[in-house]
Parts: structure tokens; sequence; C-alpha cells
């Protein structure tokens, strides 16, 4: 409540199961938290900055006449504020994560000490080439990783992220064909398993294209069979995860890339997994035209809250020609950057993606993990995950179901059979594991598998937390099967808010804090 103090009689909304009713809501070091506009402390401030004097006026008769609601604190309020905040977060630094390298794979701080060198950390994009050699060169020196590693023979290193990566590849495929169609392609039609990730569908369905789904086949790999079926002119390429989101490699790539460069069309490979593979299968080798490399997921940086990101893609030498600007280039005088198709010489670039050179920060991190690696201790890092991620799966099937038969590769995945008849959902035992100290595994993906429950522990985990965690499962699957379902509907019970309505939050979300209005005003 915006300028007042909090109201201390009223309880804490919805508290956890055996909670103290305290003064303030507190219980011991679980610290009930306001919002950052209930703390609002007027005319506090954390920080005092010079008065700027007068200036010309260029707002247009769009000056601000009043506050515009946002709140004041003090800096030991915003510190306390944030740092309860901290707390109630689940985070790769207090545990395994089984939501893996998609979102909580362990950065080395090493990382972190080389993006803070002063050298990287104040750049400013619109510097002169001159002033930052340094730079440009880690960013040559890490594409040319990362064609090395991928037998690609270009890459594009603008792309900010994942997504975005995904549009430049399918941006690439759509001048490739413009360019040899002589104007707007025919081909208007792009494939993808329905097992994909969901970026896939909407990236070809942005540049312009049809989106076809091809089936899965029992082995929860892509139908080839349904996908030569679907082949005709009108085809522009497939979009395909490899590994795949089942946590299972398409063995078929080979056989795939001939049939669909024989209709005309190209192949684009969602790079999210490479984690899997880095270093012991190079994409190119599978027929590959272009595919996006999730910085942020196989070279360390998770991008947990949304960012930061970075997605380069590496092209074929059908597509190289396409790349978007800029590029790095040696000459004589060092490294310099082509910004302008008029510089690009033979090549046709489709444009611009990012308004600068790309994520330096994710470069020097990328590189830095590269660098401690080395080509065999990124082959460990697949082999590791790769490793880990069946041994859970080997200790957890004799009482979870997988969903298909074999080894897995960096994930495994489960679905809900083993749950049928006991009155428990997904969701459910998704909740209880929370009580016990882990985040859940990610849930209800791939749709393609009902019930789904996909765990990838990532090359870090040891074998003792492996352990552990497997032990909790392991004692939630038991607590299943005794039919103490009542217990599993009203997790979690320790955290400081229990179970939300996730359907009536989805559907009418409160997006906006309005501060409560005295009884007394309200009256008048």
């Amino acid at each position: 409540m915006s300028g007042h103090s909090k109201d201390l009689s009223r309880p804490a909304p919805t508290m956890a199961a055996g909670a103290v009713d305290t003064v303030h809501g507190h219980q011991g070091l679980r610290l009930e938290e306001p919002l950052l506009f209930e703390i609002d402390n007027p005319g506090a401030v954390g920080v005092d900055l010079p008065d700027p004097g007068a200036t010309e006026n260029r707002l247009g008769g769009l000056e601000r006449h009043a506050p515009i609601g946002l709140p004041s604190a003090s800096e030991p309020e915003i510190v306390r504020h944030y740092t309860r905040l901290s707390q109630k977060n689940y985070a790769i630094d207090m545990g395994t994560y089984p939501l893996g390298s998609c979102t909580m794979k362990h950065n080395p701080r090493l990382n972190e000490k080389m993006v803070r060198l002063p050298g990287f950390a104040n750049l400013h994009p619109m510097q002169p080439d001159a002033t930052t050699q340094g730079a440009l060169e880690l960013i040559d020196n890490l594409a040319h990783w990362l064609k090395e590693l991928t037998g690609m023979p270009a890459v594009a290193m603008s792309p900010a992220a994942g997504a975005h990566g995904e549009l430049c590849g399918v941006m690439a495929i759509r001048a490739a064909l413009d360019d040899r169609e002589g104007g707007p392609t025919s081909r208007r039609r792009i494939l993808v398993p329905d097992s994909a990730h969901g970026t896939n569908p909407a990236t070809a369905a942005a540049c312009g294209f049809t989106v076809d789904a091809i089936p899965s086949d029992a082995r929860g790999r892509v139908d080839v069979k349904a996908f030569a079926d679907k082949l005709d002119d009108d085809v522009a390429g497939i979009m395909i995860t490899n590994p795949n989101t089942c946590g299972l490699f398409e063995n078929d790539m080979i056989e795939i890339a001939g049939l669909i460069h024989d209709a005309g069309g190209y192949f684009y490979c969602d790079g999210a997994n490479f984690n899997a593979i880095v270093s012991r299968v190079r994409p190119g080798d599978l027929g590959i035209d272009c595919m996006h490399i999730n910085l942020h997921k196989t070279f360390s940086t998770p991008h947990g809250g949304g960012g930061p990101g970075a997605g380069p893609v590496v092209l074929s030498d059908a597509l190289a020609p396409f790349a978007p600007t800029p590029w790095v280039v040696h000459g004589g005088d060092g490294f310099s950057l082509v910004e302008h198709g008029a510089d690009a010489g033979d090549a046709k670039p489709f444009g611009r993606l990012k308004g600068f050179h790309g994520q330096m920060g994710m470069f020097v991190r990328a590189y830095a993990y590269m660098l401690s690696h080395g080509r065999d201790g990124l082959r460990q890092v697949a082999n590791d995950a790769v490793l880990n991620a069946n041994y859970v799966m080997a200790q957890l099937s004799d009482v979870m179901t997988a969903a298909f038969d074999g080894p897995c590769m960096h994930e495994c995945l489960f679905d809900d059979r083993f749950l049928k008849d006991s009155g428990v959902t997904t969701l459910d035992f998704a909740k209880a594991m929370i009580d016990e100290g882990y985040h859940p595994m990610t849930m209800y993906f791939p749709l393609v598998v009902h019930g789904a429950m996909l765990i990838e522990p990532t090359e870090t985990e040891s074998r003792r937390e492996l352990d552990n965690f497997i032990a909790v499962v392991r004692s939630l699957v038991a607590r299943v099967q005794s039919g103490d379902s009542d217990a599993f509907a009203a997790a979690p019970r320790l955290t400081p808010r229990r179970r939300l309505d996730e359907t009536a939050a989805a559907r009418s979300p409160v997006l906006r804090w309005t501060p409560e209005i005295p009884t007394a005003e309200a009256a008048e």
C-alpha cells in the first residue's frame, strides 16, 4: 500500500501447513516479504545523484506532471527485499535441478571472472573497430570453434537466443529458395515433427510458411515413411530437434537429409540439445543445412528467468551466402565487421537480425568454457550428461514407466502409467517434490507423451547427488502405491505459499498491483 505502513493484523495468505501465527507473518528465518510497492518509502533513495541542471526541453508537451507510481526505498530496504525474495527461489547453486541444461546447467565461476575483465565488461558496441580488436578476435575464435565442432563452413553469430537463431535459419532458407527461383518462393510448406519445441512451428509460421506435422513412430522418433509421403515440390524444408525432446537420438538423420534434399528442400536442425552430442557427432556430417546452438545451454550460463542467451547459427555451403550481417573478417589491418550488404562481396545476406554484433558476455563465457575443457573435455561433457541420464533411468524404471524402450541420451522420459488409478496426477507428483526440496522435473512435455515427466540431470551432478534425488523419487512412488493420494493433492505443504488454482491464475491473472483504499476514504 503505497505511502502507508503495512497492516500487521492481516494474516499471510494461504500459509504453509503447520505455520505459527506471528505478528509480521515471518516464520523463523522464512521471512514474509511484501511487494516492492508495499514497502514504498516516499523520499527514500539509495543513491544521491547531482542535480542535472537546466537542459533543453525536447519532450514536446509530453512532460510528466504527476508521480508515475514507482516505489522508493533506501539501499538497506532494497537489499533486504531482494535478498528475501532470492531465498524463496530454488537454484542450481542449492541442489540438483532436474530441468537440466534447458534452464539450469552449472555455470563455472571462472566464466564470470572472465566476462568481468574490464576489456570485455566496459566495451561499448559503437566503439571504433580499432579499439575492439581483442573482442573481435574472441568472436572470430569462438566462431571457429563452433564450425569445427559442428562440421559446418559458416556461422552467423548475431542471433540473441535459440528462437532468434531459429528465425535466422528459416530466413536463410527462405532467402536461398527465393534466390533459386528468382523471386518469392512457391515452396510454402515446412515439415515439423509432432514432438518439436513449440518455437519450431511458430518460427516457420512467422516466416510465412505453413506447418505440416510429422508423427512420431513407436520408438519416439520421426516416422520416416510418414515424412517421405509428405514430400512434394511445395516443401521448403524440415525442422528436427536432435537429440529430440523425448531424449532420443534421431538415428535416421542421414536418410531424412537425403530425402529432403532430393525434394529440393533444406534441413534445419534445432540444436537445443547439442549438449548431449558435442564433440561426438558433427551435425554437418548428417546432412544438416543450418542449426542454431544455444551457447547458454551447451557452453554454460543457463538462461533461467529469460536471459541472457545467445543462438549462433551454423550454415552449410548452400546457405552460407545468405547469412545475416554483421560478421567478423580478418584482414591485413586486423579484425573488422562487415555490417552492410553492399560490403558483402559475392554474399547475399538476407538482412540484419540485431542492433549490434551479438551477445558479447555470452561469447566470453562460452569461449572460456571451451578453452577450459578442450575438445576432449567437451566430449566428456556429452559422455557424462548421457551417462547420468541413463543412470537415473536405470534406477527408476522399475517403479516408474519409461515412455520408450531402450537407453536415452541426455534426459530420461517417463509417462504417468505408474500413477494409473492412484488418484495422483503428474502435477500432484511434481508438487510433492517441492516439499522434498527439489524443483520438479519438466512436466507435460513433450506433448506426444501423456503425463510426461522429463528428467535431465546434466553432466555435473555427482553420483551421490543423483542417488539422493533417486531416493526421493522412489519414496514418493512408494507413497503413491500406499494410497495416500490426499497428501499429494495437498502438496506443497512446506512452501511459503500453498498450491495455486493454476487454471484461474492463467485465465484471470492479476498483472497490476493497486493500493488498498482505507475504508473511510472508500466511504467518501
